[in-house]
């Protein structure tokens, strides 16, 4: 008798032990997707004229900017001078590496994380030469 007593004393031990794992499991989860679910800035890629908008966004370094091609034609975000035409519509700030999407279909998107803080110059490759730029002021 006194060996069944035990055995449910240790049972209920262990079921209290992996509750309470399982509940610390799931509140550090729920913890880490809210913390991961910051919004990204939007900027919309628009046809007619071709634009960005907004043109010029403020953000915190950490913070993600994405890029939707909110148009019925290609679009595309760079701020790689070996894919713009005039190297002035495009600057990155010492330390920063330069970011390409690469060509966007209507509806698709782009999303970039910046972490060095500066002013980061944009174009899309496509509709540079009329004019199709943009800026992120990465703040720290």
């Amino acid at each position: 008798m006194k060996e069944r007593t035990k055995r449910a004393a240790v049972n209920r031990k262990v079921a209290f032990t992996c509750i309470g794992l399982l509940a610390g499991s799931l509140l550090a989860l729920a913890t880490a997707k809210s913390m991961a679910a910051k919004p990204a800035l939007v900027v919309e890629m628009l046809d007619a004229p071709p634009t960005f908008q907004p043109v010029q966004t403020t953000i915190k370094a950490g913070d993600t900017v994405e890029w939707k091609n909110a148009g019925a034609q290609l679009h595309h975000v760079t701020t790689d001078p070996a894919a713009a035409l005039k190297k002035t519509d495009v600057a990155n700030p010492p330390g920063a590496k330069p970011f390409d999407s690469g060509f966007l279909k209507p509806g698709e998107s782009f999303r970039e994380t910046f972490s060095v803080p500066g002013i980061y110059r944009y174009t899309c490759a496509v509709h540079e030469a009329k004019g199709m730029n943009g800026e992120v002021v990465v703040e720290k």
